[in-house]
């Protein structure tokens, strides 16, 4: 597997994995609602994407994404810290499209500083920046 495929498939790893964190996070604190609802069905849709960028490292024996314990610490306790004193579907719908946000710009960075990897790699990571896309558009019904 080229390490350019790594690259991206790596961070499409991480990327799904911050966001399925942030979702399990943010469902703690709000009720069973259209949001709530909305939001399980993006974590589930991440949750096939790292699925899938894990498959293809695999197959190709490559090493895959192993997530930081302190960075996973780090992201709850941000989200907490943001949502001490406000829990409203508007403050969790801007802060997911800024997490959003920060995928696309992560997945465009690695996909321009990796262009010999397959094909194969970069429909995924593409799919995944797509879906952000769709993600920061459903979001906005909650603003």
């Amino acid at each position: 597997m080229k390490q350019d495929d790594v690259r991206i498939l790596k961070e499409v790893q991480r990327n799904t994995e911050l966001g399925m964190t942030a979702i399990d996070t943010i469902l703690d604190k709000i009720g069973n609602d259209e949001f709530s609802l909305q939001l399980s069905k993006q974590a589930l849709h991440y949750s096939e994407i790292h699925n899938r960028a894990l498959d293809q490292i695999l197959k190709n024996e490559g090493d895959v994404y192993r997530g930081s314990q302190i960075a996973d610490m780090m992201l709850k306790g941000s989200i907490h810290a943001s949502t001490a004193l406000n829990i409203s579907k508007e403050h969790l719908a801007e802060m997911m499209i800024q997490g959003s946000n920060r995928g696309i710009t992560s997945m465009w960075k690695v996909m321009k500083h990796n262009q010999m990897a397959t094909n194969e790699a970069v429909e995924l990571a593409q799919e995944l920046v797509d879906f952000e896309e769709e993600s920061i558009q459903q979001m906005k019904e909650f603003l």
